[in-house]
């Protein structure tokens, strides 16, 4: 099962309330609030793309870029300061970036993952 959707470059999460017996999710990877809600999936796959559409169109009209996700610029945290030296440590002695060593390994999990099967 998938838990995201994907509408002109926005994913959305997709999350259900069993009490309320309702679909709901919010827009993933930019700081404004785009919720959206649905009692079935095309309710919700509706909301969604309605509320992207409404989002850009209200950039629009005040005349404001809107938001892109997952523009290519993180912040990485390591839990462990070790990780960040040996990480730091491999990438030099490989005559790479710290950056490109992350996205190189980011890649070849991907990959792994896509190899059996999972959805990314």
């Amino acid at each position: 099962m998938n838990n995201t959707m994907e509408y002109k470059g926005y994913v959305g999460s997709v999350e259900f309330a069993e009490d309320d017996k309702l679909f709901f999710g919010k827009v993933q990877g930019i700081r404004s609030l785009i919720s959206y809600e649905g009692v079935n999936a095309e309710e919700l796959i509706s909301d969604f793309h309605n509320a992207i559409d409404d989002y850009l169109s209200s950039c629009e009209e005040e005349g404001i870029q809107p938001e892109i996700a997952y523009k290519g610029s993180l912040n990485v945290r390591f839990k462990n300061n070790d990780t960040h030296r040996q990480a730091a440590i491999y990438a030099m002695t490989h005559k790479q970036s710290l950056n490109s060593f992350i996205e190189e390994a980011i890649l070849e999990k991907l990959k792994r993952a896509d190899n059996v099967g999972m959805k990314v």
